[in-house]
């Protein structure tokens, strides 16, 4: 049987459809709330203000955030929030900026509200925050105790956003199921949470690889259709269960240490959180022992744009020196790359990753 878990499976209310944003007012009405502290972004919030309903009885202040989940991004707004008597924080934005919202939420103990501008993550969903420092680079993940109290999505407002975030949120969640499905099937036995979670990575891949060529030629029409609003959920929604439900057997294994790895490179940090889970798939998957599958994936990775190697990626100008911190990064004592099956190494890293280079440009030559 599989240890103790904790099932976060999640939020305490989440609304999909068009003209969500709308009802906030009420919503905040519902739980008591006078004072909030929203956090967003730049561009992003230039593009999504627009959405945002104007709060009658409600006193809010608004303030745009660093550019990182930092702790001392968390600990300036902390600091707003206090002075500003705030009884609950609402994030408006991306993944980076829903961790931030969450973590100053949880600090101050007081209820988080977040309004998804992107599908790029299901941070809106999950209970818990990736820590980054200045610089870019992810120091931890920490996992909250309470909920997030609503979490409003509005298929408009995410129609409106790069096409090439929503790509990204179709790489992190498509290794959903690469990366629960290679833990769990260690398990001799399995509790119901962890068929739940087995069952929605499985869902994740299914609805994906079907369905994200009509959401994106969708986003490019600037039309909604089934197809985007089953993508945008799926990215948000049912990759936030797989963890949710499975705890540590459904949060990240190999793919999401490769890019943890990768953000001790700064020539790295350029790149989009999607896209290096995406490669990082393609190393476990190089890792298992599974070509074969990268090969039959590789077709889907080329239509949407994600990158296969580090070619792609404009990386494989890399040096040795650079690739072994990588794989050392990728393999310390606390990545979750070693919830996999077998000892793995730096060195099983590095194998897999400069064999990955040869497999594409073989792949690449057919």
């Amino acid at each position: 049987m599989e240890k103790n878990l904790i099932v976060r499976g999640a939020p305490q209310e989440f609304e999909c459809r068009v003209g969500a944003w709308d009802a906030l007012g009420e919503h905040l009405e519902r739980r008591g709330v006078k004072r909030v502290l929203v956090i967003h972004g730049g561009v992003s919030w230039e593009k999504a203000r627009r959405f945002f309903p104007d709060l009658t009885g409600v006193d809010a202040i608004f303030e745009s955030y660093g550019g990182e989940c930092s702790f001392e991004e968390r600990d300036r707004m902390v600091a707003l929030a206090e002075t500003g008597h705030v009884d609950a924080v609402i994030g408006v934005g991306g993944g980076k900026i829903a961790d931030l919202a969450k973590a100053v939420a949880v600090y101050l103990a007081m209820p988080v509200v977040i309004l998804p501008t992107l599908a790029a993550t299901c941070a809106a969903w999950t209970p818990l925050s990736v820590m980054y420092d200045a610089r870019g680079e992810m120091l931890q993940y920490d996992i909250f105790a309470r909920g997030n109290a609503l979490v409003l999505l509005d298929p408009m407002v995410i129609l409106d956003s790069p096409i090439e975030l929503m790509v990204a949120g179709i790489g992190d969640t498509l290794a959903k199921w690469y990366e629960a499905d290679v833990i769990i099937s260690q398990l001799a036995e399995r509790s119901v949470e962890i068929d739940i979670s087995h069952y929605t990575a499985k869902l994740c891949r299914d609805i994906l690889l079907e369905s994200s060529a009509a959401a994106l030629e969708a986003m490019r029409d600037g039309k909604l259709s089934e197809a985007f609003v089953k993508v945008v959920e799926t990215n948000i929604m049912v990759g936030g269960m797989v963890g949710g439900f499975g705890d540590d057997y459904g949060r990240t294994s190999g793919a999401h240490s490769i890019h943890d790895a990768l953000t001790v490179l700064d020539v790295t940090h350029h790149l989009l959180h999607g896209n290096k889970v995406a490669y990082g798939v393609f190393v476990q998957l190089m890792i298992e022992g599974r070509p074969d599958e990268i090969v039959a994936l590789t077709p889907f990775y080329q239509e949407l744009g994600l990158p296969t190697c580090l070619h792609d990626m404009g990386l494989d100008v890399l040096s040795d020196a650079e690739l072994v911190r990588v794989a050392e990064r990728a393999t310390a004592e606390d990545e979750t790359i070693h919830l996999m099956s077998g000892m793995i190494t730096a060195a099983t890293v590095l194998d897999a990753i400069k064999g990955l280079e040869i497999l594409m440009a073989e792949v690449r030559v057919r």
